[in-house]
């Protein structure tokens, strides 16, 4: 035997030492074999967590969107209803109060003087009047009721007066008279000026409410007179078991069409259909509830989709909960309410995927975090398994029970976590940090990370559901006011058909919902035609605001006989007086002569006006400007007159025509506006304003519009 570094080779020390050496390799192998298996296990384990984790948070989203669509759709469809119910509830009401006047008009006939009558007279075209019409071979002179039923012309009157719905009331007697009440006195006559006769005991609305002995609806109808499409309700005036005659009234349906579309949202369909299954009204014609005429349109409650069928069928009895439909092989949120007044019900529908979004926005923010999440885990586990050979190497005797208390140590919190997550994943339970996590390893790391995303979960579905329902309203208030803005401006062409001295068009395009530019032209009389063009500081609601005032304003001062000049000097004072915003608008005001072409204009901070003479030719009037209205009070403002040859333009704008830019920063400039003005060979304005709006979109291309786009043309024929 030798000694070789102070161990005696093939003694016992070599065998202690070879069997040390042998133990520790067993060791090694040992550790080695059960780290693998754990890390196996830990892995499947951290996966399975994941997936369960991934199931429970879409289970609970879908769940807390599907609760917010519930209560904002049903709730909101029943609003719709009863606002779209109201109309005819008001409308019943005036009828019944027509009914209660008449029962006490004839109850005491014999006390009562009859009242003077007259036939419709075209004069009063335009002015709400009480007027006779009566049956072919009816004398309505020698009429027993009419006299009486005459005492009723001024409540009808007033009643007319005071409903923004009604379009005519009546009473039509069972002598074959009718006392009526409309403002359209002139197409009571043929083309040969003869009063037309009018079968009053033929009329639908008169059978129907005699046959049925109550008050009616007619079902949707086109007006004798205006040729528009209206609803009739009636009730039957009867006297000791006789039928007197029956009251009514009209309503046109324009209203609730308005009313459909501007209720609408972009991944939404808000629709009537009538007691017949039939579509009467939609935001959208392109789906299945396409509006058409009544010859070819079909019966929901017989549609081969049974869904869709059944669905129709109950919401027109009663108000349904939320309801999954298919149409056109997608997915879609329904809710219905009936209007009881008439037998009709309101529809919304909503694309179910559009509700989906917000979850799989949170699904993917979860994917990330996961991601990230796992990276961290593998890399500090790649280091404990570094350091635990280490410690293996220095603690030989502790390294099994080492190994083997590490191993626990890893393996409970992840096992205590795995069933939280699959308990959450059954009972909607969300995770939560508890002791047994607060390993100071990558064990708490993955907790810290798994509680920290379920805090996210919590507060990012708070935040989408009121996200959601802030979004919806104010989209709702900001197309309700663009559609108020638009309402207010001059928008029926031509302006005045029976005038073909002057043709004139206007337009106005907002850079957001609402703007601040405006344009309005009125004739002050036979003779003078008033024209503005303003535009606003500002953009958006505010701007709106102070848009509508102002023009209030010009009009009203205008319509009193002032100058253009005396105009704006009013207006601005008028503004200055409660002017806290500072806020101010840029006016360009005139008046036609129509009979010599002559213009008196006035200019206060507005762009120059662009005439056309009688060569042809466009060429921008660089008149004196004034200074802006609202900006400060008791300014003056100057007047000047130019003279518009027949066959002569006049071409007024804002700001944002000349100020277009495009993507390279370039405006479209007053010198290429009036290039554009002259190459195009018309003396239509509608088209002229075409073409300018046109040559402006060519040349911005993809840029945005920042500014408001309004223009106006007129021309002397």
């Amino acid at each position: 035997m030798k000694k070789w570094f102070g161990i005696t080779i093939g003694g016992l020390q070599q065998k202690i030492l070879n069997l040390v050496l042998i133990f520790m390799l067993a060791m090694i192998g040992v550790f080695s074999a059960v780290s693998f298996y754990q890390s196996k296990k830990l892995t499947k384990t951290v996966e399975k967590a994941r997936e369960e984790q991934q199931q429970s948070i879409e289970q609970v989203s879908q769940k807390t969107m599907k609760g917010v669509i519930n209560g904002t759709l049903v709730k909101t469809t029943a609003l719709q209803a009863y606002i779209a119910d109201d109309m005819f509830t008001d409308l019943k009401s005036d009828v019944l109060t027509m009914q209660t006047i008449a029962k006490g008009l004839f109850e005491h006939k014999a006390d009562i003087t009859p009242h003077s009558f007259s036939l419709p007279d075209v004069l009063n075209e335009g002015k709400p009047t009480a007027q006779v019409l009566f049956e072919k071979g009816v004398d309505y002179k020698n009429s027993k009721y009419l006299g009486v039923a005459a005492h009723m012309g001024d409540s009808m009157i007033a009643m007319y007066k005071n409903s923004d719905k009604l379009c005519d009331c009546f009473i039509g007697l069972a002598d074959g008279t009718l006392l009526c009440v409309d403002e359209h006195s002139s197409n009571k006559f043929d083309e040969n000026g003869t009063l037309t006769y009018f079968p009053v005991r033929e009329r639908s609305w008169y059978k129907n409410a005699v046959e049925k002995n109550d008050i009616c609806f007619s079902g949707i109808e086109y007006d004798t007179y205006t040729k528009k499409l209206c609803v009739t309700c009636s009730v039957p005036v009867t006297i000791n078991g006789e039928i007197i005659g029956v009251v009514g009234a009209d309503i046109f349906l324009d209203a609730m069409d308005d009313y459909v579309k501007r209720s609408s949202t972009e991944s939404g369909v808000l629709c009537v259909v009538n007691s017949e299954g039939q579509v009467i009204f939609s935001s959208d014609d392109s789906t299945v509830f396409k509006v058409e005429t009544s010859d070819n349109a079909s019966d929901l409650r017989k549609s081969k989709n049974t869904e869709l069928a059944e669905f129709v069928t109950k919401s027109l009895k009663q108000r349904t909960s939320l309801t999954e439909l298919t149409l056109d092989d997608k997915p879609y949120y329904a809710a219905g309410a009936p209007m009881s007044t008439v037998g009709w019900t309101v529809i919304t529908v909503v694309d179910k995927q559009v509700t989906e979004q917000p979850t799989q926005t949170m699904l993917s923010q979860f994917d990330e975090i996961n991601t990230k999440a796992q990276e961290n885990f593998t890399k500090s586990t790649a280091w404990s398994k570094r350091t635990t050979l280490v410690m293996i190497a220095a603690l030989l005797i502790l390294g099994t029970a080492s190994a083997l208390w590490v191993a626990g140590r890893i393996v409970k919190p992840v096992e205590t976590m795995t069933s939280e997550i699959i308990e959450g994943s059954k009972t909607g339970k969300l995770f939560e940090m508890k002791d047994v996590y607060k390993t100071k390893d990558e064990i708490e790391l993955l907790a810290l990370s798994f509680d920290e995303l379920t805090q996210k979960t919590v507060q990012y579905i708070k935040d989408i559901t009121e996200i959601t329902k802030e979004k919806e309203r104010i989209g709702t208030e900001l197309e309700l006011a663009r559609k108020i803005q638009a309402d207010m401006l001059p928008n029926i062409y031509p302006a005045f058909p029976d005038r073909p001295e002057f043709d004139i068009y206007a337009t106005m395009t907002p850079a957001k919902e609402v703007g601040g530019d405006f344009y309005d032209f009125y004739l002050i009389d036979d003779d003078h035609l008033g024209m503005v063009m303003a535009d606003v500081s500002g953009k958006g609601v505010p701007a709106a605001l102070f848009m509508m005032m102002s023009r209030i304003l010009i009009k009203n001062y205008a319509m009193l006989g002032f100058s253009p000049k005396e105009v704006l000097e009013k207006v601005n004072d008028t503004i200055c007086m409660n002017n806290n915003e500072d806020m101010f608008v840029t006016v360009w005001y005139g008046v036609l002569e129509i009979s010599t072409g002559k213009i008196t204009a006035s200019n206060a901070g507005h762009e120059f006006p662009i005439f056309k003479d009688e060569n042809g030719t466009f060429e921008v009037f660089r008149d004196q400007h004034g200074f802006v209205l609202g900006g400060m009070e008791g300014m003056t403002y100057n007047e000047y007159e130019i003279q518009l040859k027949k066959g002569g333009m006049l071409f007024l704008y804002t700001d944002g025509v000349p100020e277009a830019t495009n993507t390279e920063e370039v405006l479209f400039g007053e010198k290429r506006l009036v290039e554009t003005l002259n190459k195009t060979n018309t003396s239509d304005p509608k088209e002229l304003l075409t073409a300018v709006a046109a040559s402006v979109d060519e040349f911005v291309g993809e840029a945005d519009q920042f500014d408001d786009l309004t223009m106006l043309g007129v021309v002397l024929k």
